[in-house]
């Protein structure tokens, strides 16, 4: 009973009703955030078959992690590299390269060709920002030898 569900189409004249069998469905699975608790019926996964739907939601949801990613990254970079931490730097590249994973494996089945290639486009100058970063980065210590020096 635990992968069975139900469907809910939008036409009026459909009368039919019935269980469904969730993993032979083909489309985008995800699970939808409940901010409202009610009594009744509780989603806990929802299966998208329309493709432009699928495609709207699948925008949306990759532009709002896009602009948290890139205002992270970009308050990074604008530090001062006394104030940057080497670990910070490391970690938002790995998250970036696991995000960018996940546009590969899991929504680029859904999404149009050439929005794809432009987000990918985006993501890997954001990755090499954060690469040139982590080249140039300093350690404290570093900069207090070159400060020495040129005195």
């Amino acid at each position: 009973m635990a992968n069975k569900g139900f469907l809910l189409v939008k036409n009026s004249k459909l009368d039919k009703r019935g269980n469904l069998e969730i993993s032979k469905l083909d489309g985008f699975m995800f699970t939808p955030k409940n901010r409202v608790n009610y009594d009744g019926v509780t989603v806990k996964k929802l299966v998208m078959i329309n493709p432009s739907f699928t495609e709207n939601i699948l925008k949306r949801k990759i532009k709002n992690r896009l602009e948290i990613y890139l205002r992270f990254i970009v308050s990074i970079i604008n530090e001062d590299d006394d104030d940057t931490d080497i670990t910070d730097l490391r970690a938002a590249l790995n998250d970036l390269t696991r995000y960018k994973a996940i546009i590969r494996n899991k929504y680029l089945l859904y999404l149009d060709k050439r929005y794809a290639a432009m987000l990918l486009k985006k993501i890997e100058i954001l990755e090499q920002e954060l690469k040139n970063k982590i080249i140039y980065h300093r350690e404290p210590k570093e900069m207090e030898d070159v400060n020495r020096r040129s005195r």
